[in-house]
């Protein structure tokens, strides 16, 4: 356990913010350049790429990549966030995959509330396997928000009667719209990053006035999950959103989902993002790396339609 590592980062997380809600700008601005200071790994390359209409971030190693895509979602509580600022994610998942990874630039809000960033994924999705994918081959990963999309988008495309893709791997999901976790209550201190007034604060912009208590918003708590693929979900200690991935599971496991709970002490909401400086960072990257080559492959067996 690297607590001198852990204490730095919650600390530095920690730091004076400004008082009173922040504009959309000023939230978008802020999460940016925050991001900014992230490490990507150098052995990849990036290219533009469309996707279901939307604008998307190829993400590939350097090397000859290997068969198979992940679909990412970025995290932004549904307002903030692209393609570039989850760049330290997708970029060590390819890196210790090989895999090649379409980070989804989907409409956010308050000027696209919902459905709209889940109607971009599942078209996303859907125009990935027009292209000639092989679900068996295609993974969706996401971080927060992003990890939120990652298991929505399933609900949507087992909706549309589309096969579901090998696997999903979501860090620190937002799975509940409702707010019903009892770690909203008992992680308020714990967390450095995540406060209830926020998250309620950016739900307004994407929710618009819709009840929360519906799956697309709230599967922690609302979704059937019968027929998913392999899940592997990644949440820390620190975190207010720890019960959305615990119930998850729950659920997941109650449906006869294969799903890994994989809980880090002490780190913050998006650890993962921490690699190179975290060690439980890249550890945990290591082990979402694993997960994945061992469920993305061409012809799986074990794939689910």
């Amino acid at each position: 356990m690297s607590k001198e590592q852990r204490a730095k980062i919650d600390a530095m997380l920690r730091a004076p913010a400004p008082a009173g809600p922040r504009s959309v700008e000023e939230i978008r601005s802020g999460f940016a350049a925050l991001m900014d200071t992230m490490i990507v790994p150098e052995d990849i390359r990036t290219a533009e790429a469309t996707l279901g209409g939307r604008r998307a971030l190829r993400v590939e190693p350097a090397g000859e990549p290997r068969p198979g895509t992940i679909l990412y979602f970025h995290g932004g509580s549904f307002v903030f966030g692209s393609p570039e600022t989850a760049l330290s994610l997708t970029g060590n998942l390819v890196a210790r995959t090989g895999l090649t990874a379409l980070s989804l630039d989907y409409r956010l809000a308050p000027e696209h509330p919902f459905p709209a960033a889940s109607d971009d994924s599942l078209e996303a999705y859907r125009a990935l396997l027009e292209s000639g994918a092989d679900p068996s081959a295609v993974a969706f990963a996401g971080d927060s928000a992003g990890g939120g999309l990652a298991v929505t988008t399933c609900l949507r495309a087992r909706a549309a009667g589309l096969p579901m893709p090998a696997a999903i791997v979501a860090f620190s999901p937002g799975l509940d719209g409702t707010r019903t976790g009892e770690s909203m209550r008992t992680k308020a201190a714990a967390d450095p990053i995540l406060t209830r007034e926020g998250l309620d604060h950016t739900g307004a912009m994407y929710f618009a006035g819709q009840d929360p208590h519906q799956e697309l918003i709230s599967p922690a708590v609302l979704a059937d999950l019968t027929g998913f693929p392999p899940m592997l979900l990644q949440v820390g200690t620190n975190e207010l959103l720890l019960d959305d991935s615990t119930r998850l599971a729950a659920r997941a496991r109650a449906a006869g989902v294969d799903v890994v709970l994989d809980v880090t002490a002490d780190v913050p909401h998006v650890f993962q993002c921490f690699a190179g400086v975290l060690n439980e960072a890249d550890q945990a990257l290591d082990r979402a790396a694993l997960f994945l080559t061992q469920q993305v492959r061409l012809g799986n067996p074990n794939q689910r339609s």
